[in-house]
């Protein structure tokens, strides 16, 4: 490794913290209707970062109906040499309750090496990394650069596709470094080279025109509440594996992944079994899984002896890679459609949609990252699924075929409680990140076969 690169990541990186920290004081909250101020905001932040470092065309564009807004920050390849798009995006899940957080969610909070706040790793990370490498460059990277930083990726990415046809001529690129992965641990590296899809729908079981007396009339009477407990046990067969006709499976992927280590990650309690056959990789990567996600029913404070009449549940599915997002949603809403019980009326509205993706891993880019990574961690990289979903890697693998696509993590682990209270980023970690992205853009510079 090149020593001025490393002295170079470790120059930038108290002001890549800093601007990394204002970015976590934005509450930019795509899901929250109120929240468009914010998002610009962060937008606007993003745009004005970029070009302090001498990127010499940035805009922040919000030209596609509905989109949130996204910036777009490009600096041309220098003759001979390749053009990498790295994406990230810069709005965030909701806090949730305040109450659950050691310290506010949008005040980042340095504690134990770890930095706290939403959108810490989640992936206000990602942007800071992709600034960092070109800091470290002077803004004047050895390749192309494109950065994307995306404004609506925590609601599934809907105008993406309508964004990526737009400006496709813009976006494209020999290689797509999308920094929302995560790595397998602290101090271990991870490339995520699957996803699972995702379809989700509301299911409305009613029983009765209205509700009446459990004392007179239940025992010959059903309410919907029952009934809909009966459909949704009808999900899983007796071992827990997803018992809906017509969904796919994955080949498994050869990778071991500790019991002991997965139920302390899930934060299971003892004695609880887990659900599915084959190996835990392959249930949570390779196979579908269904959860329910909330019931709209009388809530225990509120209750009577009354049968109710209606009730509701969201349901989700996650999908093998490989399978067909559309034709999986159909089959779900056919599965709740024709195991209603006792002949009670069933209704399904569509919810989430997210096709799953996989990559074959191979081809120069992979090489580079993999020696990046190693060389900037200090260990190979290994190559996972994950059960997630995310839309937008599908999406970019369909406008781009033939290109490279690299999930990588900023500093993610399995600790960063994306999502969740307490998000943190591994700030080890994240200084390793940049600095392999930093080695990745170097790499890339040199003639394919020098690699």
């Amino acid at each position: 490794m090149s020593d001025h690169l490393r002295d170079a990541a470790r120059g930038v990186l108290p002001g890549v913290r800093a601007d990394l920290e204002a970015l976590i004081r934005i509450p930019s909250v795509s899901a929250d209707p109120g929240a468009g101020a914010e998002l610009r905001r962060s937008a606007d932040l993003v745009a004005g970062l970029f070009r302090d470092v001498g990127t010499p065309d940035v805009e922040v564009l919000d030209d596609v109906p509905g989109g949130q807004p996204a910036v777009l920050a490009r600096y041309p390849a220098p003759a001979g040499r390749p053009t990498v798009l790295l994406y990230a995006h810069h709005d965030v899940q909701p806090a949730g309750d305040p109450a659950g957080w050691l310290s506010p969610p949008f005040e980042p909070t340095e504690r134990d090496g770890r930095l706290y706040g939403r959108g810490s790793a989640d992936d206000k990370a990602g942007i800071a990394a992709h600034l960092a490498a070109m800091r470290a460059y002077h803004g004047r990277p050895p390749v192309g650069v494109t950065v994307f930083v995306e404004g609506e990726e925590e609601i599934g990415s809907p105008t993406l596709d309508a964004f990526l046809e737009r400006h496709r001529d813009r976006l494209a690129a020999d290689v797509i470094v999308l920094a929302d992965g995560g790595n397998f641990d602290v101090g271990r590296p991870a490339f995520t080279t699957s996803l699972r899809g995702l379809v989700s729908c509301v299911v409305e079981v009613r029983a009765l025109a209205h509700g009446v007396h459990s004392g007179g009339y239940g025992g010959a009477a059903p309410d919907a509440l029952t009934a809909l407990c009966r459909l949704l046990a009808t999900l899983h067969d007796e071992r827990g594996d997803v018992a809906v006709e017509g969904l796919a499976s994955a080949e498994p992927p050869a990778f071991d992944y500790p019991e002991e280590r997965f139920r302390a990650e899930a934060a299971m309690l003892d004695g609880v079994q887990l659900l599915g056959s084959g190996s835990l990789a392959e249930r949570i990567w390779a196979k579908p899984s269904a959860s329910v996600l909330a019931l709209d029913a009388t809530r225990v404070a509120d209750a009577s002896n009354t049968l109710l009449p209606v009730a509701r549940a969201k349901v989700s599915v996650r999908l093998a890679p490989g399978d067909d997002a559309p034709r999986a949603r159909a089959a779900l809403a056919r599965h709740l459609r024709e195991h209603a019980p006792w002949g009670v009326h069933v209704t399904v509205q569509d919810a989430d949609l997210g096709r799953p993706f996989a990559v074959g891993a191979r081809g120069p880019a992979f090489d580079a990252a993999h020696a990046a990574f190693r060389q900037a961690f200090g260990h190979a990289a290994v190559e996972l699924g994950n059960g997630g979903t995310i839309p937008f890697v599908a999406a970019f693998a369909d406008a781009f075929p033939g290109t490279e696509v690299l999930v990588t993590s900023a500093g993610a682990d399995p600790d960063c409680r994306a999502h969740g209270a307490d998000e943190s980023l591994h700030l080890g970690d994240f200084e390793r990140a940049c600095l392999a992205e930093i080695l990745l853009l170097d790499a890339l510079a040199a003639p394919a076969g020098s690699r």
